[in-house]
């Protein structure tokens, strides 16, 4: 069901989805971000009828999410919480590259009133292989952001609607490369329409506009890096860290956040420093459950990446 006569948003960042290669057969060798967003819109037949009325692009960067930038991020959360304002758009959709994907989306997330959907989309394939996904990704992205009830950032890839928090990529090619682990996808779009599994994410309320402020106020963001511990790690790199000015650090721990010896006597000496210091876990699936003492706050659920994004928003002035 879909709710006609109002715009669907559709802000492009870039990405596989607008790449381009010098030969169809090739998915590998190409060049991200190459095709306008307006141009990726025109050449997917039935998209306009599927949105049910206007489709607005508006061209945010055209960067490989690679190389994603705070800077990107800024001007693209300052676009989208204008548009969640203006009572003529119905919802969001954004072209983003696969590599950050789960970042920006949590990012998003962290700092957006979405009580409209806020659709984040993209391909495996570019544009100009014989079998792009890209096309049909958006057709489904539009498909959730016309959904009646959608809401909150959420991510469209293969047919299937995952929730911020927890996406991940877990293939370098598959077209099929997003995963929500244990907690499992949202729903489905099957043939135009969404199927859901479990209730669309919640609204942020009275969090959202302090931090858009913060954001394009800032003049530099805080520094907060990710090391992670295995078999013979050492505390060398932290304290490295400390002295070039780390502001926070995030640890990708081993299991339910075990953390090397070496490494957590490092760790502990930066937090005593001053140093925000968070665990999480470089397992895929689950989370890391604390237990009484812990010398470490731990994610709350959240992996390195995306866990080094809430200790930055936590950080900003």
């Amino acid at each position: 069901m879909q709710v006609s006569g109002q715009k669907i948003v559709v802000l492009g960042t870039g990405g596989t989805i607008a790449g381009k290669a010098a030969t169809a057969g090739d998915n590998i060798g190409y060049a991200a971000a190459q095709v306008g967003v307006e141009q990726l819109l025109h050449a997917v037949p039935g998209l306009k009828a599927a949105a049910g009325g206007d489709l607005l692009a508006e061209q945010i960067a055209q960067l490989d999410s690679k190389d994603m930038e705070f800077s990107v991020w800024s001007a693209l959360a300052k676009r989208c919480a204008s548009a969640l304002a203006d009572p003529g758009v119905r919802g969001l959709v954004i072209t983003h590259g696969t590599d950050t994907l789960e970042e920006t989306a949590w990012f998003l997330r962290s700092v957006l009133d979405a009580r409209k959907p806020v659709v984040l989309t993209c391909a495996m394939r570019p544009a100009t292989a014989l079998t792009p996904d890209g096309p049909q990704n958006l057709l489904d992205a539009v498909a959730v952001a016309t959904t009646v009830g959608a809401q909150g950032v959420v991510v469209v890839a293969a047919g299937v609607v995952h929730g911020a928090q927890r996406v991940q990529k877990v293939h370098p090619y598959r077209v099929d490369a997003f995963n929500s682990g244990d907690a499992g996808p949202l729903g489905w779009v099957e043939e135009g329409a969404v199927r859901l599994a479990q209730n669309w994410p919640s609204a942020l309320s009275g969090q959202a506009q302090p931090a858009i402020e913060k954001i394009v106020n800032c003049a530099r963001w805080p520094r907060v890096e990710i090391v992670m511990s295995y078999a013979g790690a050492t505390g060398a790199l932290v304290n490295s860290l400390v002295r070039d000015g780390v502001q926070g650090i995030v640890v990708a721990a081993t299991g339910n956040g075990a953390i090397h010896h070496a490494l957590e006597s490092a760790l502990l000496r930066a937090q005593a420093a001053g140093v925000k210091v968070v665990r999480s876990t470089r397992c895929p699936q689950g989370q890391v459950l604390p237990k009484p003492g812990d010398a470490l706050p731990d994610s709350r659920g959240l992996s390195p990446v995306k866990a080094r994004i809430s200790l930055m928003l936590e950080l900003l002035p």
